[in-house]
């Protein structure tokens, strides 16, 4: 993913074009590495995001909607306090670093005119935001500090002066020539992507495996003019931003011929941005926060699959349950030809058509009797066995089912979906309940997903078993259209219209598909029918029902569509 300085030029690019000047109206810190900044501008709001996270730092406008914390962070407070109403006039780039400086007109407590910068470094793990007093050069605050003991080059801290990271000695490639680019590469050792990126600044790996990837290991003429070529695209600030699906998933504002698979253009780097990042933050921190949940839930699904290969040998051995009752006729029938003391007898099988004889093992320290009533007693004990087993096997196959469904809801999950999942795991006796749980009064109704239709008809999506239940047995009507995938662990989805168009109901069994354990599959079954036709069984698990009168579609999950039909918190 690489938001390398080309791309970070792309978005500067952009912005000041959308938003300057803009005002900011509102701001927010949804999590610890994330700000939302409403900047006004043009008679339009745009929401900016300037994230800091240590696999995702990034910023771009975005359509996407974040949950806020009811009390907000203190340096969000500090930000609102500095630049709530400012003004923001320019937004700059550092040469092609990853560095980008929002320059802010506002006022001071006086109502004198002043000016701040907002400063967003991208550097992985080590990215910040800095509000800095442009006039007198120093911090007023950050999103991380780093002190002295943890960086010696500089300390990132309330009233220390603003200091640039280390200067990188690369080459500006907006700079350079392409005889000068050409003369810093040593064609005779190799390893020239590596050599690309250590001599031009902004350049990553995929951008410098592109340029040998073109080349083709050609002259260095060749590689002259494919370098000039990209310099150019730079200079006019002529992008093609695209996502790239293939073995793995990249994008870039350049084109990218090297890569093979599906190519997604788009308009604008911040519409690419915002698509290929939209969710990934906060699936990294579900899986963080349901890391424990996730191990749990695999441990018990494993332990009953291991209970389930035990009842199969059983059952297998069970299946020889006829064969001892045999055993045990045959020698009842031939008593008289055992004597005590006799380790085995040879007899007439009368079950056989042919009358074969058959040796009969016996006990020699029991009795002919006794060893009669034995195999009577194998054969009883296996036959309770089986009976036993086969509804062991159906619990333990149900169970499996069940785990298997949670580990799916799990793969979906957003933050607020983590805990109602681990309350059912409580309700169902697999965690114990917290004492306090008792005490607490119970929680808002279950949240499912909305989304629209393309003629403006509402569906609803479970994203776990409470939200399932809500949906399917509270809100749902009766003649409401219900969608599952078929035999496939999956959300339940409604679509609230009794006659939902063609349409409406091929973009609701996508929806049903892409939250689904098939959403990467393709021709994923799924059944649809009215929710009078669904029932939940007495003492089913969470979620499980059971349908009938259904129809089936066949649809393959297509992450835009599903994207598409969300629907907005603001409308």
């Amino acid at each position: 993913m690489p938001f390398d300085g080309i791309v970070t030029r792309a978005v500067t690019d952009e912005l000041n074009a959308k938003i300057i000047p803009g005002k900011i109206t509102k701001i927010y810190q949804p999590t610890m590495t994330e700000l939302v900044l409403t900047v006004r501008s043009q008679g339009i709001n745009h929401t900016l995001l300037l994230s800091i996270h240590p696999t995702y730092a990034r910023f771009h406008l975005t359509d996407d909607d974040y949950k806020n914390p009811k009390e907000p962070p203190m340096f969000c407070m500090l930000l609102r306090k500095h630049l709530s109403g400012a003004t923001i006039e320019a937004i700059n780039q550092y040469g092609m670093e990853r560095i980008v400086t929002f320059t802010i007109k506002t006022r001071n407590e006086i109502g004198d005119l002043t000016r701040k910068s907002l400063v967003i470094e991208l550097m992985g793990k080590h990215s910040n935001v800095m509000l800095v007093d442009k006039e007198k050069g120093h911090i007023i605050d950050s999103l991380k500090h780093v002190s002295a003991a943890q960086n010696r080059y500089r300390t990132i801290l309330p009233g220390q002066t603003y200091k640039l990271p280390p200067e990188q000695n690369k080459a500006n490639p907006l700079e350079i020539d392409g005889e000068n680019f050409i003369k810093k590469l040593d064609f005779n050792t190799g390893k020239l992507e590596k050599q690309i990126v250590q001599t031009l600044v902004g350049f990553s790996p995929l951008i410098a495996s592109e340029i040998v990837h073109q080349a083709r290991l050609g002259s260095a003429k060749i590689y002259k003019e494919k370098f000039i070529a990209i310099q150019e695209l730079l200079k006019t600030n002529n992008y093609t931003p695209a996502i790239y699906q293939g073995k793995k998933e990249d994008f870039h504002v350049l084109p990218i011929t090297s890569f093979q698979g599906k190519e997604e253009l788009f308009s604008t780097t911040n519409s690419m941005l915002d698509t290929f990042f939209s969710g990934k933050a906060e699936r990294d921190r579900v899986k963080q926060q349901a890391k424990d949940l996730y191990r749990f839930i695999k441990n018990e699904k494993d332990k009953n699959e291991r209970k389930l290969k035990k009842h199969a040998k059983t059952m297998k051995k069970a299946e020889g349950a006829e064969k001892f009752q045999r055993l045990g006729e045959l020698l009842t029938a031939n008593m008289h030809m055992v004597k005590p003391g006799d380790a085995s007898v040879s007899v007439i099988d009368y079950y056989d058509p042919e009358q074969n004889s058959l040796i009969i093992d016996l006990n020699p320290n029991k009795t002919p009797s006794e060893n009669a009533q034995s195999f009577f007693k194998t054969y009883q004990k296996l036959k309770t066995s089986k009976r036993m087993v086969e509804k062991e096997m159906v619990k333990t196959n149900e169970e499996i089912a069940y785990l298997d469904q949670l580990l799916q809801q799990l793969d979906t999950a957003r933050e607020a979906d983590i805990e109602e999942i681990r309350d059912e795991l409580r309700d169902e006796g697999y965690l114990k309940k917290q004492r306090q749980q008792r005490k607490q009064k119970k929680q808002g109704k279950p949240q499912p997903e909305e989304y629209v239709s393309s003629d403006g008809t509402e569906i609803l999506v479970g994203k776990n078993n409470k939200q399932n239940e809500y949906v399917t047995t509270r809100v749902a009507h009766r003649d409401d259209i219900w969608l599952h995938t078929k035999d496939i662990p999956g959300s339940h989805v409604i679509i609230r219209s009794r006659t939902p168009s063609e349409e409406t109901l091929l973009e609701a069994a996508q929806i049903a598909a892409y939250f689904s354990k098939s959403q990467q599959s393709s021709s994923v079954p799924v059944d649809y029918t009215t929710i009078r036709h669904v029932k939940k069984p007495n003492g089913a698990k969470p979620g499980y029902v059971t349908y009938d009168n259904q129809k089936t579609l066949f649809v393959t999950p297509d992450k835009a569509i599903v994207e598409k039909l969300r629907k907005k918190k603001n409308g």
